[in-house]
């Protein structure tokens, strides 16, 4: 079987793993945070929708707006309701996953990654492996953009 030009979801739970460890966030928060990303503006009843999806949380809008995940657009005037988008430590978070998903290497410092650190849980040093392995394979099959003529295939 032929591998695809761009396997992008090979690492993706390595990836997922390694960004909620650096943000300290729950997997329900970064599903959310992802599907809002293409959002754009939304409402409060558009997040709960969504977070029907994901485990329970009383209180999750209001700690991902306190911590800066979710900010204020417009607040809620007359009959005009309150809109929200993601916040700038969101956008960059949503745009890190791309590029680790795109082959950027995952940082193995303690100072930038905290699965480095010394005294780590037994599933931090598994992932810490598999980030080194993951690494290495990004450098030898960098990832290349198909050909019009491959896409197709």
């Amino acid at each position: 079987m032929k591998t695809p030009p761009n396997d992008y979801l090979k690492f993706w739970r390595v990836i997922r793993y390694y960004m909620k460890a650096k943000h300290n966030l729950s997997q329900a928060d970064l599903d959310i945070i992802l599907f809002l990303h293409s959002e754009g503006y939304f409402g409060q009843k558009d997040f709960d929708k969504f977070a029907e999806l994901v485990s329970w949380e009383v209180g999750r809008f209001k700690r991902l707006q306190k911590e800066g995940w979710i900010v204020h657009f417009r607040k809620r005037r007359g009959n005009s309701r309150a809109l929200y988008q993601l916040g700038e430590k969101a956008n960059r978070v949503v745009l890190d996953i791309y590029r680790k998903l795109n082959g950027e290497e995952i940082p193995t410092s303690m100072s930038a990654n905290p699965m480095f650190l010394r005294n780590v849980s037994y599933n931090d040093k598994v992932y810490r492996n598999m980030i080194l392995e993951m690494n290495a394979y990004n450098k030898t099959h960098k990832f290349k953009k198909p050909k019009p003529e491959e896409a197709e295939d």
